[in-house]
């Protein structure tokens, strides 16, 4: 699971890292960091273990509510000296509320919630995961509308207009996304079929990109896109 830790309290931060052994855990002094991450990285955690009180920009619950902006179905759990702001973390839907020193058995506790709610959530919603700067990060098929590739540089064009771009080959993303909601329609694209709004000649449109579609690949391209219209009329 991978989880991460903002906390301005060293110690606290460690000691959290040491409950949680066996679990890809980062640390976080500062929340200015992770929303950095979160927001103009595009790092995912499964879950989020936030300190309170923060000597720093914002405290935790702003926080918690800046990261609801961004992934609206995170995992967020509290941890404080004071019970003093439960009524925020319920409105927040925090999943858990932990007082320092936080008892290992109420972290395994948590972790178990985590881990089956992730379960029960794995294949409902498919991700594509890329590795960026040595930390990995996660976007929905479904906010995706294209992906092109120039030199071995792969750049992900999301609904919301940003562009995610990490070092990778097309062909071997091909082989773990194509087939279902993803297609080949050019040697250095791929399309998600769901959001592409036309094809006309040699050329699909997707919410005003314009997706170039090659000789070689029209003929399975035509045939997806009719079948993907029928589906829509179902």
């Amino acid at each position: 699971m991978r989880i991460a830790v903002c906390d301005d309290c060293f110690e606290d931060a460690q000691y959290l890292k040491t409950l949680l052994d066996g679990h890809e855990t980062s640390i976080y002094s500062e929340t200015d960091s992770l929303l950095a991450d979160i927001a103009d990285k595009k790092v995912r955690y499964d879950l989020y273990l936030l300190d309170i009180y923060m000597d720093t920009s914002m405290n935790g619950i702003e926080l918690a509510k800046r990261i609801r902006k961004v992934e609206r179905e995170a995992a967020i759990c509290f941890v404080s000296t004071s019970d003093a702001f439960y009524r925020e973390a319920y409105d927040l839907y925090a999943m858990q509320y932990l007082i320092k020193p936080v008892q290992e058995e109420a972290l395994k506790e948590l972790i178990e919630r985590v881990s089956e709610q992730l379960s029960r959530d794995k294949g409902k919603e498919q991700v594509l995961r890329f590795k960026w700067r040595g930390r990995i990060g996660a976007i929905p098929y479904d906010r995706i509308l294209y992906i092109s590739s120039r030199e071995h540089t792969i750049s992900i064009y999301c609904k919301d207009g940003t562009v995610q771009k990490y070092k990778g080959k097309l062909n071997e993303l091909a082989l773990s996304v194509c087939g279902g909601v993803f297609l080949r329609c050019h040697q250095s694209f791929l399309v998600n079929i769901y959001q592409v709004n036309n094809l006309s000649g040699n050329e699909l449109t997707a919410s005003g990109h314009r997706i170039p579609v090659s000789r070689r690949y029209y003929a399975e391209v035509k045939k997806r896109y009719q079948e993907m219209l029928f589906e829509e009329v179902d």
